[in-house]
């Protein structure tokens, strides 16, 4: 995307606020990642930048987030156990973040974006509420001053040694941190809360020396190039890389794209969803070869920046550079940031994330819906995060899939014509003309796509099928037919020819006709001539054999001549 300088004062007062919100939190989610405050701020620039530069969505400002955090904190802390260290890790921690931004600009290329919308919400909630409730739980220990344990299961089955622990002067200056972010904004909204805490409780804690942990010595100047580091990986083991990749791509994925849906409702602007998963790969592959976090559109500080007056892609970019002076200009006085002033910030926008909506909502909510979203947020929280998405993914699917199901089953109409014509009567006279067939000819309406999930109603339908000389498919409201179907529909009309049952089939329409010729049900199994646009129609040759009908009773003569008809 093309920088253009048409809103320049716009995007600079956008970019420079939106980069006086991410600092924080970068610096927090660094600091919570394991591999310190510079990786956050190294990712920030990185994926702040190159993101705005190459992305699909103009406001939008991208760096580590949340769920990023959490699957990076999650990725790292596993691999240091694998290798023992961070130095002996730190290459297959950068390669996994460079993987994940390939994966991504993969996604992109194939044009795969477009299908963030067919994910449920019940999944995304509960993903959410899962991934809030996880920020929140791994801030408790640091909220008291205390050293984090280094998972979830841990950390709860830990909850009761923190109380002979407690660290006052860390309690407070957490405490306080969460006040103010929370009550600052009631007096002013011109300067973010979250910059005042930091920068007002870090002022205050050095001024009267409390005993807290700090943020320690952040590195200044320009990162370390790890493409070394890369190049020389011993891949005897891919899967260790490539495993968590996807699941940070996914998951970067998902969070971008959503973050682009709110910039749009905000701008009355449409994103190009395919070139954001290029510009958010681009963005990543740069931040894990500097080392820093991987990241995505993070939804505050994109509104942040649209409610300042940022327009276009270089209100990102200015962002960027914004956070590269901060990096070449203030670290010294970074690293007297106090721990529990971070761990309050995180939990703050751990309880931003959950989804209280959803919860609210879970009485009132379809059953179905109300038990994925509970599962994918245990899931999130217990097991693992793309996990949680999958399996939540998979059980929304089955659910609807039995859904269209259940509606095939109550709207597919199985009647003979005898019992169509009491249904809706036609005039006496024309009732008089059918009067030899109406009981040897049986209708069966479909209505809605018939896909796997309608089969075995389909089979129990025809097993139940009366004796009758004739069967009509009505599908003129069938807009398309799966294999399960095209298969399942061919049994049928093969069990029926060898029964000598006549099949005809009127209003098919161009999907389910293609396919049904393609496996050669049409012609083979019905001939051309027992294809009609209508139902009348097809009623209408069957009046003209009315003698026929009359004349034999057995039904595969009757067979042979509406064959050869």
């Amino acid at each position: 995307m093309l920088l253009t300088t048409k809103h320049l004062s716009a995007d600079i007062f956008g970019g420079v606020t939106a980069a006086v919100v991410a600092l924080p939190l970068a610096l927090a989610f660094g600091v919570q990642s394991g591999m310190g405050a510079i990786a956050g701020l190294y990712g920030a620039i990185a994926v702040g930048f190159f993101a705005a530069l190459f992305g699909g969505t103009q406001t939008q400002i991208s760096g580590p987030t949340g769920p990023l955090a959490v699957v990076a904190s999650v990725i790292i802390a596993g691999e240091i156990a694998f290798f023992g260290s961070l130095d002996k890790a730190i290459g297959t921690i950068v390669a996994t973040f460079v993987l994940a931004g390939v994966f991504q600009i993969l996604l992109g290329v194939f044009k795969i974006g477009q299908y963030i919308r067919y994910i449920p919400y019940s999944v995304v909630s509960g993903f959410m509420s899962g991934i809030g409730s996880i920020i929140i739980i791994m801030q408790i220990f640091p909220f008291f001053g205390l050293v984090s344990p280094p998972s979830i299961v841990e950390t709860i089955s830990s909850l009761g040694n923190i109380s002979g622990n407690i660290n006052i002067e860390a309690l407070l200056l957490a405490s306080a941190t969460i006040a103010i972010i929370y009550l600052f904004p009631k007096l002013s909204k011109k300067v973010p809360s979250t910059l005042i805490a930091l920068l007002s409780l870090t002022i205050l804690s050095t001024y009267m020396g409390l005993g807290v942990s700090m943020i320690g010595d952040i590195p200044s100047g320009f990162p370390e190039i790890h493409v070394d580091t890369i190049l020389s990986l011993d891949w005897h083991n891919p899967m260790l890389i490539v495993i968590p990749a996807i699941t940070l791509a996914a998951l970067g994925s998902i969070d971008s794209l959503l973050t682009s849906v709110v910039a749009d409702n905000i701008t009355k602007t449409q994103h190009n969803s395919n070139k954001e998963l290029i510009g958010q790969g681009i963005g990543n592959m740069v931040a894990g070869i500097i080392g820093g976090l991987p990241g995505a559109g993070a939804t505050m500080r994109t509104v942040v920046n649209i409610n300042a007056g940022g327009k276009t892609n270089l209100s990102g970019v200015i962002h960027a550079m914004v956070l590269v002076i901060i990096l070449f200009g203030a670290g010294a006085y970074a690293r007297l940031i106090p721990l529990p002033i971070l761990a309050g910030i995180l939990i703050t926008v751990g309880l931003g994330i959950i989804d209280y909506k959803g919860l609210k909502h879970l009485k009132e909510v379809p059953r179905a819906d109300a038990v994925i979203m509970i599962i994918v947020l245990l899931l999130t929280i217990f097991v693992d995060l793309l996990q949680a998405v999958g399996i939540g993914m998979v059980l929304a699917s089955i659910l609807f899939m039995k859904h269209m199901g259940d509606i095939g089953e109550h709207k597919s109409v199985s009647k003979t014509l005898k019992e169509f014509h009491e249904a809706f009567p036609p005039s006496s006279e024309e009732r008089e003309s059918y009067s030899a067939i109406e009981d040897q000819v049986y209708i069966q309406h479909f209505n809605g796509p018939i896909f796997f999930g309608f089969t075995a109603h389909f089979k129990q339908m025809m097993q139940e099928l009366p004796e009758v000389s004739v069967v009509i498919f009505r599908m003129y409201n069938v807009p398309s037919i799966d294999q399960s179907g095209m298969y399942v529909l061919e049994d049928a009309i093969h069990e029926l020819n060898s029964r000598d049952i006549t099949v005809f089939i009127t209003g098919i329409t161009e999907q389910p006709r293609r396919m049904l010729e393609n496996i050669k049900v049409i012609p083979v199994l019905v001939p051309i001539n027992h294809i009609f646009p209508d139902l009348t129609a097809a009623l209408q040759m069957l009046k003209e054999h009315q003698n026929n009908f009359k004349a034999t009773n057995n039904k595969k003569n009757m067979h042979k001549i509406l064959w050869n008809e």
